[in-house]
This record gives structure tokens, C-alpha cells and sequence, in this order.
């Protein structure tokens, strides 16, 4: 088959101004739900994209743990190439693609770290591989095999046994949106897109061409 010629009609909803809500989290909010009652894949899957000082950008998938009017966080490696890229470009892109519901959310905006306690709570809620893992394995960091990643979690499983602490490098971050797209596909590639964007303490929502 010729790669081109992959073609799929989107006939499972609509977007509307009427419809949809005036507070963006609050529509996210809705779709994120919506999504897991539907049982999709890997809901809470996003992509994270960010810029590196030398303006070259690069994604990867991570998984939301939160969401309020603060904003959207996720856990990570604070010394991984993402973790770099935030330090000096603080500014980041996430998107959420739910395939079977034939939707698209995007979201950009600045990133902080959040506090300290919120990462400690947060890490000891982790299965206990996990969070030898987070001590494991040096992220984004070449390595000579497998091996080093089976050799430090069984050096720290005995180091810390049940309890391990939180690595220092290891925490969260906050998205802290000024931009959000909904996108819903459409018959005749005459997709639904709403756009907000921060105007004074509340949004502007607009419909965009698709």
C-alpha cells in the first residue's frame, strides 16, 4: 500500500462554541474523563516538546500526574536532555492525542519545578521498582549495556531496601498554560479547532481554520 494513500474519515463528534466550555481546564477536564471512560490507550499520555539552547527541538511521551488551575505536571529526571532543555528554555509544548475519540489537545506555556513536598509525596506513592529505578538509571545518558541499569538497581535496592529516598535529581514540573487547543475531527477534513489564549484574568476562545 502507498503510505499516501492512508486516508480515515472523522465522523465520532463535534466541537462547538455553544457546546464547549468558556474555561479551557474545565473542557480538558471533560475530554481527559471522557477518555478514560472510553477506555483508550494510555489516556493520560502526552508529549512533551521542548527547544534546546541551539534551537533545535525534540519530543518524548511522559505521563501526567496532575492537573489544576495551576497548571499540568509530570515527574521526571531533572538531569535528562528534557530536564536540560527546561533549565534553559523554560517553555514547553504538550499534547494529548486520544485516537479512538479522534481528538487532539494542545497545551504550551512556561514550566516550573513544583515544590519539594509535592515531589517527595508524589515519589513515595510509586511502586517500590519504580523508585529504585528513578536511582537506576542516569537518563539520556549513554551507557554500556542493559547490564548497567540491572547492576545499579540491584546496588541501590540494597542500599535502601524498602524505603528509598527521593533523588535529588528527580522532581516534578508545572506547565503553566497561556495557550491551549482543542482539536476534533470532522467529515471532509473540516475539523472542529477552538484556540484559547489568556486575556486579563480570564480566556479568549476563537474557532480556527483546521
Amino acid at each position: 500500500m502507498n503510505i499516501a494513500d492512508l486516508r480515515k474519515s472523522y465522523e465520532k463528534a463535534e466541537l462547538n462554541e455553544n457546546a464547549s466550555h468558556a474555561d479551557p481546564l474545565q473542557q480538558f477536564a471533560q475530554w481527559l474523563q471522557e477518555a478514560i471512560a472510553a477506555e483508550v490507550p494510555e489516556p493520560n499520555a502526552m508529549t512533551l516538546a521542548t527547544v534546546a539552547s541551539n534551537l533545535r527541538p525534540s519530543t518524548r511521551v511522559v505521563l501526567i500526574k496532575g492537573y489544576d488551575e495551576r497548571g499540568i505536571v509530570w515527574y521526571t529526571n531533572y538531569d535528562s536532555r528534557k530536564g536540560q532543555e527546561l533549565a534553559g528554555n523554560p517553555f514547553a509544548a504538550l499534547q494529548f492525542h486520544w485516537v479512538e475519540l479522534e481528538r487532539v489537545v494542545r497545551i504550551e506555556g512556561r514550566v516550573e519545578k513544583v515544590s519539594d513536598k509535592e515531589s517527595d509525596a508524589y515519589f513515595h506513592s510509586r511502586p517500590l521498582d519504580s523508585r529504585i529505578g528513578a536511582w537506576a538509571s542516569p537518563q539520556s545518558q549513554v551507557i554500556d549495556g542493559r547490564t548497567v541499569l540491572v547492576t545499579n538497581a540491584a546496588k541501590y535496592a540494597a542500599q535502601f531496601m524498602l524505603n528509598p529516598p527521593r533523588p535529588p535529581h528527580w522532581g516534578g514540573y508545572r506547565l503553566v498554560p497561556d495557550n491551549w487547543q482543542f482539536w476534533q475531527g470532522r467529515k471532509s477534513r473540516l475539523h472542529d479547532r477552538l484556540r484559547y489564549t489568556q486575556e486579563g484574568s480570564g480566556w479568549l476562545r476563537e474557532r480556527l481554520a483546521p
